[in-house]
């Protein structure tokens, strides 16, 4: 039987041990069936979480966690999992929180900073109360909105949201969220390394990760993220394989059928897996284990009616 963990352990060995753990979006039954085959195939925990928009797309916060759990039993998944929330308002907290999702971060950072607190506490009391984790933002994350990034987060709030009890803190260090324009000046490293040394035991968290270079990443990386959100760059994977296989004609070959969704979305499924272990080896995520696994696909099933 498939079940969740929280993953505060996981986190706190990652800051300790200068590697990070990736947490990568789902939108779709595909898009989690590549997650799962990613951290199984790699060995390593896996936090798979759902925007509000996605979630709405997939049917809901309900069906998104069952979704998640079938295709866990489904697969045979042997890694930990955990289920988050990703950038969720304080009522969506709420609803995953009762849901039994394993992790939440409620993103209060465009409330005034005295309301942000009082809400996160609030949610960290109901969260901790459940064994759930809860993840709190400090400074506006860009949104591609110029090379500059969004705003810094500050390293006093930093201090006063760890000590409301937070699990992670989510940092505006220059990143941003989608793709980046060409002139970023890249992640201001100068404020995380104080928000680090003010937080010193404290998981931070690097939204917008998809596209930030290797070398910017693993210095982030050794200054204390152990956490990297990456969604942008598994959307342009896929983009880009099903792009090749439309432009291949591989659609048009009626005979073999390859205009079925379950061939034409094969492609760019495939593609999430591969750019996910990517990432995971930039990241230097610890195995739980040294087993070999890997996840059979039913290749007969694509032909089946």
């Amino acid at each position: 039987m498939a079940y969740l963990v929280n993953g505060n352990d996981i986190f706190k060995a990652a800051r300790e041990n200068h590697y990070a753990v990736g947490a990568y979006n789902t939108n779709n039954l595909e898009w989690t069936r590549a997650l799962l085959r990613g951290a199984k195939e790699t060995r390593t925990p896996l936090l798979i979480q759902v925007s509000t928009g996605a979630a709405k797309y997939m049917g809901g916060y309900k069906t998104v966690k069952d979704l998640v759990l079938n295709e866990m039993n489904n697969m045979d998944i042997d890694v930990p999992v955990i289920l988050n929330l990703d950038h969720g308002d304080f009522e969506s907290a709420k609803e995953c929180i009762a849901l039994g999702y394993s992790s939440v971060m409620f993103d209060g950072h465009n409330l005034p900073t005295d309301e942000n607190l009082a809400k996160t506490k609030e949610i960290v009391k109901l969260a901790h109360e459940r064994g759930i984790s809860v993840e709190a933002e400090i400074g506006k994350i860009g949104e591609n909105q110029g090379a500059d990034g969004g705003e810094l987060a500050s390293v006093e709030d930093a201090k006063t949201f760890v000590a409301a009890g937070v699990d992670k803190l989510a940092c505006g260090i220059g990143n941003i969220h989608g793709v980046y324009p060409e002139g970023w000046t890249g992640l201001n490293f100068d404020r995380l390394k104080e928000i680090a040394e003010a937080v010193p035991n404290e998981p931070l968290v690097l939204h917008g990760g998809s596209g930030i270079p290797q070398d910017q990443i693993e210095k982030a990386i050794q200054l204390g993220i152990a956490k990297i959100n990456i969604n942008t760059e598994f959307q342009l994977a896929f983009q880009a394989a099903t792009r090749k296989y439309i432009e291949d004609k591989m659609d048009l070959d009626k005979g073999n059928k390859g205009y079925d969704p379950r061939k034409l979305l094969r492609a760019g499924t495939d593609a999430i897996t591969d750019s996910m272990k990517e990432m995971i080896s930039w990241m230097g995520t610890a195995p739980i284990d040294s087993k070999e696994s890997s996840v059979q696909f039913d290749e007969a099933s694509l032909n089946e009616e």
